[in-house]
């Protein structure tokens, strides 16, 4: 009755999550020579997704502390790979950031709804390593669509990245219908409305930190990645799509590391992982400045470990802060996280008009440093105790 459920539905999820979200940000070079557009606007196909899923996260979260975790999860999945293969018709630029944004709509059936029947099912002492496995999913998942776009983009055409992705969605929506076991402590929400709940989560310090933190987290990844894209595509480095989708290889170091990073904060806590973390990637943004491209390869490789254990901290950080409509919590956090990663994909295009990379690189700095600070003074065990109620 008590026993631990298995990871590998909840990291196939993760999977399924990332696989779609991000499937542009290496062809963006590629979309904006085809359609004889800017940075900024072809950056929109990543910040239509993001913004999509900032919308709707609240939503899915008030949907599943209503119906339950499971079913939201699936058909979740399902409404993901439909869309994903319906942007593949896209006939021009502003169809391709339409579906863009639906893709970004029913994402957070998966992403948010995940972290929540996670935080519901696991002891609390496992969550962190649950979260761990999940993030090391999504991390995977990330890599994989955005490595299937770069090859797609050079030698297929960029919608066969649209397809492959989309039936790949279909088919994990299957799998999770057969093996994400059925919620066995899930309390339906009896919330009337969003606006209840969702004031007392934002009135929760902890938990509003928290929010801000995810904001932070997500604006570092997207801003390092969509601009380090157009940083290794132009000379003296030239790279070509497949090249570029091949950067998000170092991906896979974070995906090895997640699940250590949850024990670690399970362990020694979140707010020393974090901290950890945010140094870590301070550093390899540092490293990136470097004109080579085995010197920016290590400065990403970095960079997107550290905010992967960020993440991994934050996400189960919450099950300790929310007392009910955890779901909802997390829809929240979610809304933070993907406004952080739209003002990540296109805000700092006219940084980079001005100062190309080390501009960019100057602001995830302040970012990074605006993160630590954060959960230095807003996760401390006496704030904790502060702000938290005895379970």
């Amino acid at each position: 009755m008590n026993q631990t459920p298995r990871s590998f539905p909840v990291v196939l999820a993760g999977f399924c999550a990332f696989v779609n979200l991000f499937l542009t940000q290496p062809i963006l070079p590629l979309l904006a020579s085809i359609y004889g557009a800017s940075k900024a606007a072809v950056s929109l196909t990543v910040t239509a997704a993001t913004l999509g899923v900032a919308l709707a996260a609240p939503f899915a979260g008030q949907v599943a502390d209503r119906m339950g975790r499971k079913p939201v999860i699936v058909w979740s999945a399902g409404l993901l790979g439909i869309t994903t293969l319906l942007g593949a018709t896209s006939p021009n630029l502003h169809w391709l950031i339409f579906w863009r944004f639906l893709q970004g709509v029913v994402t957070p059936g998966v992403f948010a709804v995940t972290v929540a029947y996670i935080n519901d099912e696991w002891p609390p002492e496992k969550v962190g390593a649950a979260a761990g496995s999940y993030v090391s999913g999504t991390v995977v998942g990330g890599y994989v669509g955005r490595e299937i776009a770069g090859l797609a983009g050079e030698y297929l055409g960029w919608r066969w990245a649209f397809v492959a992705a989309g039936v790949i969605s279909v088919a994990i929506a299957f799998i999770l219908a057969q093996t994400l076991p059925p919620e066995r402590r899930f309390v339906k929400g009896t919330h009337a409305s969003l606006l209840r709940p969702a004031l007392a989560h934002l009135r929760n310090p902890q938990l509003l930190a928290t929010y801000t933190a995810g904001f932070c987290v997500l604006f570092t990844i997207l801003a390092m990645f969509t601009y380090a894209t157009f940083h290794l595509a132009a000379p003296p480095y030239s790279l070509s799509p497949s090249q570029l989708g091949a950067i998000f290889t170092v991906y896979l170091v974070g995906a090895a590391i997640t699940p250590i990073a949850g024990k670690a904060a399970d362990r020694y806590g979140h707010r020393n992982t974090v901290l950890v973390a945010a140094a870590i990637g301070m550093t390899g943004a540092l490293i990136s400045l470097i004109p080579s491209v085995w010197a920016i390869l290590v400065g990403l490789t970095l960079g997107s470990t550290g905010v992967f254990i960020s993440q991994s901290a934050a996400v189960s950080y919450i099950g300790t802060v929310a007392a009910n409509a955890r779901a909802l919590a997390v829809g929240i956090y979610v809304t933070f996280y993907y406004v952080g990663g739209s003002f990540g994909s296109t805000g700092p295009a006219w940084i980079w008009e001005a100062w190309k990379w080390p501009g960019c690189v100057a602001l995830i700095l302040v970012v990074q440093t605006t993160l630590a600070c954060i959960v230095w003074f807003a996760w401390s065990p006496k704030a904790l105790k502060a702000t938290v109620p005895p379970q």
